[in-house]
């Protein structure tokens, strides 16, 4: 059986193209970059953990001439049900040089999986193993770009100073074996999904292997939205991970709720994932076709291990209408006429643009955001004496993750009163 097999479609350069590289933007550890789809262009998050492409976040002013449909039910993580979905195929896809054929995806409508409004730009979908399968592909986290290789055309010059991995497949997905120290420098063999689309570091399964087990240092954290609800679970630390001649110290780990990785648990071989955090510290080369991963040292190799400490979760509000001195036209006269005494006024002109706003979309009972009296669906104005507006939703963010005892002084609006809180970020895991 070829590998082109397992799938209905398949992708292919235009022409005689050996390679070709597409820019990403990489948000919150996830990369994301356009793909067109029957002539519209849609943003993609590259998801090495599906099997299936996935159009999300529909609104009524995106046009996308689906072809072939049905309606179909679907069960992704989270502790809902099954949802509703569209299965689409005949579709075309296009990336550049590189040209979908005859492919298959899935539509969701369910409003609660919006990752736009946690990543500050429209998200529509994820694509992952359909993309993967028929090219070798290496992502460079520290340069943001993608390079596509035909494979007819490969070397594993290409990959210079790489670490060759075996990968083994089940349903469509790539698991690498690697091994963990918990608390100790004992050894725990690990069975773990790469994926690409989770921006934590590492995934465990409580129970999957005797050793794996409720840590004794966490905290109870959102972990993120599924197809099927959100994830909760258990963030802690672990001594070590390794892979190869790649010992990884102290990295962060969460511990999901059974429940809502119930469908994830249906391979027993599994025992967790590894994610973005660990997958953006090396230049990634996917090579599906060898059923082989290339990791090699990247610039974001030394980078520490951190996390959110305000136990707040923000998302992207909208725009908001802001009055602003417009620095570029003023009128420079005296302060009155019948007076030398060089004083002066600068008579500014105000312009009025449209600005980002972000809200709180979960406080975390317990954390210091929720101790400080914050509250879901305030309205952040200032960050440590900053104007929000003035700031991308990344920049917010990294404020909560810097060291511990450190201040933050929030203004957020509340029913059209302003409020301030003061807080200190606190490791709890420490």
């Amino acid at each position: 059986m070829s590998w082109n097999s397992y799938s209905q479609g398949y992708f292919k350069f235009s022409n005689q193209v050996k390679k070709q590289s597409v820019n990403f933007k990489l948000l919150s550890n996830l990369i994301v970059f356009p793909i067109e789809i029957n002539g519209n262009e849609f943003n993609f998050i590259l998801d090495s953990g599906v099997a299936s492409t996935i159009l999300f976040n529909l609104k009524s002013q995106d046009s996308v001439d689906l072809k072939s449909i049905k309606k179909i039910k679907l069960q992704g993580l989270g502790s809902g049900e099954a949802i509703d979905a569209i299965a689409s195929s005949n579709n075309n896809f296009n990336l550049k040089n590189i040209q979908g054929v005859n492919q298959k995806l899935y539509v969701i409508f369910n409003d609660d999986l919006d990752l736009s409004a946690r990543l500050g730009i429209t998200v529509h979908g994820i694509i992952g193993y359909e993309i993967l399968k028929d090219f070798i592909v290496k992502v460079n986290y520290g340069t943001n770009k993608i390079t596509f290789y035909n494979p007819k055309y490969y070397n594993k010059k290409d990959c210079k100073k790489c670490e060759f991995f075996d990968l083994e497949f089940h349903k469509k997905k790539p698991y690498i074996n690697a091994n963990v120290k918990l608390t100790t420098n004992k050894l725990t063999p690990v069975k773990l999904l790469i994926d690409s689309g989770g921006s934590d570091a590492m995934w465990l399964f409580e129970n999957s292997h005797p050793n794996i087990k409720e840590p004794k240092k966490y905290f109870v954290d959102f972990l993120g939205e599924g197809l099927s609800g959100s994830i909760y679970g258990k963030r802690a630390k672990i001594k070590a991970l390794i892979f190869g001649k790649y010992e990884i110290d102290n990295p962060t780990v969460s511990y999901p709720d059974s429940l809502s990785v119930l469908h994830a648990r249906k391979f027993q071989g599994r025992n967790g994932s590894m994610g973005a955090s660990i997958l953006k510290r090396f230049i990634v080369t996917f090579n599906y076709q060898n059923k082989q991963l290339g990791l090699r040292r990247g610039s974001k190799f030394k980078e520490p291990f951190r996390y959110n400490m305000s136990g707040i979760e923000l998302v992207h509000n909208g725009k908001i209408l802001v009055k602003e001195p417009d620095n570029t036209t003023f009128f420079l006269g005296q302060k009155n006429q019948n007076v030398t005494d060089n004083s002066v006024i600068l008579d500014y002109k105000y312009k009025y643009s449209f600005k980002p706003s972000y809200r709180i979309f979960k406080v975390l009972e317990g954390s210091p955001g929720y101790k400080a009296g914050l509250m879901k669906n305030d309205v952040l104005i200032k960050i440590n004496g900053k104007f929000v507006h003035e700031m991308k939703l990344e920049e917010i963010i990294e404020k909560f993750y810097y060291k511990k005892k450190r201040r933050v002084s929030l203004v957020v609006e509340r029913y059209g009163q302003h409020h301030q809180f003061k807080f200190y970020l606190q490791n709890i895991l420490e």
